[in-house]
This record gives C-alpha cells, sequence and structure tokens, in this order.
C-alpha cells in the first residue's frame, strides 16, 4: 500500500493529488462541482526550498524556482481548503517546506511509498500505520494497491477496511475509480467498502469534476468550458491544459473537436476549438489593459521613491566582459578600504510586477544605483557598483582596462586567499549588506474575469 500522512485535514470528498492534474485550475473546478478539499501534485522539498514566495497580478501566490518556474500556484479561495502534498525522505527538510508554506494551504500531507515487504502482509501494514499513528498526524490516506500494481488492478478495500478499523484517526481511502466510483453516488459505497472516514477521488474526478456533484453530472461540454476559463484565467500552461481536457474527452478524442485539441500548440488555439476564442480574446485584453496600468503605476511609485540624492545611470553588469572571479563589487570593497571608508551597503528590493531587482549601494554616505532592473539581486547589486566606480573614476575590472592587478594579488603565494595587509580579510567575501528584501504583496485589485 501507498499511504499519505496529512498533518491537518478536514473534509469528506477530495480530488486527490495527481501529477498534472492538481493545478489550480482543476482545483478550483472540483471546488465549484462539490469537493471539500482538494490537493495539489506531489512536489518535492528540496524543489520547494529553492522557491520564493511572491503575489502574482492574477490574484494568486505563486511559489517561484530561481529559473522563474512557477512550482506551486494557489489563491485565496482555496486557502481553506487545499492540502499541499510533499514528497521528502527528510524530516528537517519537511519541516522547513511546512513552515513556507503553512499561511497559503489548510494541511500539510507527506507522501510516502510503503516499504516493499509491507505491501505483501497486511498485518505488517497495519502495525506500520498504527507507529506512523503515534507521530501526531491528523490523519492518514490510503492507495488501495500494492507497490507493483497499477490502477487497472482491483483496490484492495480490505486492507484499507483493516487499516481503518486499527487505529482512531480518519482514514482517508483512495484507489476507487477504477472499480466503484462512476457517479457520485458510489462516493458513498466506496466509502462503506472500506469502513473510511473520508473518500479521495483522483481519476473520476479528472475525466469529470462533475462527478462531485449529489445532482448529477453536467454536461461534459459545459465541464470542459468551465475548466477552460479557468485555465485562462490563471494563466495555466497549455500542455496541461490540453493534457487535462483529453483525459475529459476520452473516447471523443477521434471526433472533430478532439482533433483540434490535439493539434492546439496554445492556449488561444485551445480555447478556438471550443469555440471560445472571444472569451480568450477579451480575457488576454483586460489582462494587457491591467499589466499596462500598473507597469505606469510601479513607473510612478519608482518616481516618487527617487531620491534625488542617488546618483543614476543606466548600466548592467555583463560577466562576459570581466576575468573570471573579478567584478565590479570586489574593486568597490578594495577602494573602500585603501580610502579608509566603511564597506559599501547594499539595498535590493524586487517589484511585484516583473520580479526584477534594483539596488542601491552607499559608499561614503553617498547613493549610487542603475535606472535599468536586473533579474537577480546578485546582477543589481554589481550594476549599481559600476555606477558608484564611475562616477568616482575607479577603474572596475574590465578586461579592456588592462592588466588586473586583483588577478596578480590571486596569483600571489601559492594561489593563496586574496588578504587585505591592512584589514585582514579575504577581498573575495561579500561586502556586508544590509537586510535584503523582497516585496511580496500587491494592493491593487484585478478585474473580475468573465465567466
Amino acid at each position: 500500500m501507498t499511504v499519505n500522512t496529512p498533518l491537518c485535514f478536514k473534509g469528506k470528498k477530495i480530488l486527490a493529488p495527481m501529477v498534472r492534474v492538481g493545478t489550480l485550475p482543476m482545483r478550483l473546478l472540483a471546488l465549484d462541482y462539490g469537493a471539500d478539499i482538494v490537493y495539489c501534485e506531489e512536489l518535492i522539498d528540496i524543489k520547494m526550498l529553492q522557491c520564493k514566495r511572491v503575489i502574482n497580478v492574477l490574484e494568486t501566490v505563486d511559489f517561484v524556482a530561481p529559473n522563474d518556474r512557477v512550482v506551486f500556484r494557489t489563491c485565496e479561495r482555496e486557502r481553506e481548503r487545499v492540502v499541499f502534498q510533499m514528497g521528502s525522505a527528510d524530516a528537517e527538510r519537511a519541516l522547513a517546506v511546512a513552515k513556507l508554506v503553512e499561511s497559503d494551504v489548510a494541511g500539510i500531507d507527506i507522501n510516502m511509498g510503503c516499504p516493499k515487504e509491507y505491501s505483501t502482509k497486511v498485518e505488517d501494514t497495519v502495525n506500520l500505520v498504527k507507529r506512523i499513528e503515534k507521530t501526531g498526524i491528523a490523519a492518514i490516506a490510503v492507495h488501495g494497491r500494492k507497490k507493483e500494481e497499477r490502477p487497472q488492478h482491483p483496490v484492495h478495500c480490505d486492507v484499507i477496511k483493516a487499516i481503518s478499523e486499527a487505529v482512531s484517526i480518519p482514514v482517508i481511502a483512495n484507489g476507487g475509480s477504477h472499480d466503484f466510483i462512476k457517479e457520485y453516488a458510489d462516493i458513498e459505497t466506496f466509502q462503506k467498502a472500506t469502513a473510511a472516514s473520508s473518500v479521495m477521488i483522483a481519476r473520476a474526478a479528472m475525466w469529470n469534476p462533475s462527478v462531485f456533484r449529489k445532482e448529477g453530472f453536467c454536461p461534459l461540454k459545459d465541464v470542459m468550458q468551465d475548466y477552460i476559463k479557468y485555465a485562462v484565467r490563471y494563466d495555466n500552461h497549455y500542455t496541461n491544459t490540453k493534457y487535462c481536457l483529453c483525459q475529459m474527452l476520452r473516447e471523443q478524442l477521434e471526433t472533430t473537436q478532439g482533433k483540434k485539441l490535439h493539434a492546439a500548440q496554445s492556449t488561444q488555439e485551445i480555447c478556438e476549438a471550443f469555440e471560445m476564442g472571444d472569451f480568450y480574446e477579451e480575457t488576454t485584453a483586460i489582462f494587457e489593459a491591467k499589466k499596462a496600468s500598473l507597469e505606469i503605476k510601479v513607473q510612478d511609485e519608482d518616481d516618487q521613491m527617487e531620491d534625488p540624492d542617488v546618483i543614476k545611470m543606466a548600466v548592467r553588469f555583463d560577466k562576459r566582459e570581466y576575468p573570471p572571479q573579478i567584478t565590479p563589487k570586489m574593486y568597490l570593497l578594495e577602494w573602500c578600504r585603501k580610502e579608509k571608508h566603511p564597506q559599501p551597503v547594499y539595498e535590493t528590493v524586487q517589484r511585484p510586477l516583473d520580479r526584477l531587482f534594483c539596488s542601491v549601494v552607499t559608499v561614503a554616505e553617498q547613493k549610487y544605483r542603475s535606472t535599468l532592473w536586473d533579474k537577480s539581486k546578485k546582477l543589481a547589486e554589481q550594476a549599481a557598483a559600476i555606477v558608484c566606480l564611475r562616477t568616482l573614476g575607479v577603474a572596475e575590472g574590465k578586461l579592456c582596462e588592462g592588466e588586473n592587478h586583483l588577478i596578480n594579488k590571486r596569483k600571489r603565494g601559492d594561489q593563496e586567499p586574496l588578504i587585505s595587509r591592512d584589514h585582514g580579510e579575504d577581498l573575495a567575501e561579500p561586502s556586508h549588506k544590509k537586510a535584503n528584501f523582497v516585496e511580496e504583496t500587491s494592493d491593487m485589485n484585478v478585474p473580475k474575469m468573465p465567466r
């Protein structure tokens, strides 16, 4: 069996975690149709720890990787109803990720597969679950198949039932889409067969999220159009949107509409395949207008925040123009030491709109910055150092400046660390910085999207 251990849980009907399925549009659609709790796709702890939390103009909370890829996206509507599913084998990393997302989700779920011996002995599986229960978890989800089994194999209701009867915490049954759950009434049937307190649905909900409606299924065309609206509204990647729609169409993939969907290579083409081209154009126009308005607002705020005493230039740092391991910041630090000035102090901020950075460096009580915003904090700081060095008329270490004395110092003494004789410090060390901060919130309202 495979088990999930939610550290926090509530609700009875769940859209199960499924990679490429548990994205924001599908989760919101499931909530529309009656799901109590939704799961995100499983996300690995190491990947999440590299992310920063950003408030998007879409009114979403994004956890963004260093390469600007959105790893996890959520929103206020699902904050009390989404469970964050994490893959982890390290307690400290798991705790760190839990703290990173805890204010944006309803619960934390640790996903794990039982060791192989537990896959064949029901008694050992029950004993393992009892041990897990003692750690203080709030609930446990059981995917009722053995490690070597696949969705087409029958779900082991007897094992889930044995676990349900062996522990006092809620047990969530999963795996009934193939054998049990064809419509809403079947959810209760599966729940009784497993003696579980809750039911988690994956494939049946992916095929038609309106399976959660007590009144019965909605027409598939309406379901797909509702999904597309969320996908456009929340800028879902078209490949994921296309995959989910193909799962809904299933046997209709060979129809004219199915073939159009299969050929689609963008969100716009997907919309056109479902006669929603006008919706796409209208929604895109609203966002473009909003983006333009925000850009003006950001520029106005930049102008208002401008300190007339800050010296500015439009410069960028291009590492190709400098020798390896030599930077303008190093040159500025060395100049400050020679002139007996305090070390440079860098203050760096990030704009929520485009996630670009700007840095101001203070040297001898004078501030310097580039008017150009950069894609990383490090590049912004180097640009600020360049502005300072050029204003002072001091060499900045570029290859075109000829002999580089810092390189010569590095070669001294069998490549021993570069040491300042006066201060006994390694010039390669980063300069002193004030606490840098990243702007994560925005009070700007986003217009309502057409439904």
